[in-house]
């Protein structure tokens, strides 16, 4: 039941986030903050559904979603942040997507589609990184998160 939920909740931030690059209204840094704020509740949720039988990927998962779960509150209500990480920031999400596809590929090591989800992950961090590096359009960038959250909620409800 938890995977299921997870998997909708994964699946919904996903569509709410490559939604929000559409609507034109939020700026790169809320975005860029919102896209993190949506992988830190997915790695929170994560280590609160895995501390059942894998407790050091639960921890994993619980210290980078309140890490990232900072980043995005800073990124979000204070623009002198987002400033301040305005270079570095799209580096940032891609590492950021690289880590959570590396702690996903090792927390589901068991499931069947859990190695795809860390690959996924992973690839589209390195993406990221790449498109970033050449377009520094929001759109794009929110899109390839929310993809990553489309594709593992639906590879886990296929589990």
């Amino acid at each position: 039941m938890k995977n299921k939920i997870v998997s909708l909740l994964s699946i919904i931030f996903g569509i709410m986030i490559i939604s929000f690059p559409l609507l034109g209204v939020v700026s790169s840094s809320a975005i860029i903050g919102l896209s993190v704020l949506f992988i830190s509740i997915f790695a929170l949720m994560m280590g609160i559904s895995i501390i059942d039988y894998n407790k050091y990927g639960a921890i994993t998962d619980l210290i980078l979603g309140v890490v990232l779960l900072l980043i995005s509150i800073g990124l979000i209500f204070n623009p002198a942040i987002f400033s301040f990480l305005a270079e570095i920031s799209l580096y940032l999400a891609g590492i950021i997507l690289i880590i959570a596809g590396v702690v996903s590929l090792v927390n589901n090591r068991s499931s069947k589609y859990g190695f795809y989800i860390g690959i996924a992950g992973i690839i589209l961090g390195v993406c990221y990184i790449v498109i970033g590096s050449y377009v520094a359009d929001p759109i794009i960038l929110g899109t390839l998160i929310g993809i990553w959250l489309i594709f593992s909620g639906i590879m886990r409800l296929l589990k």
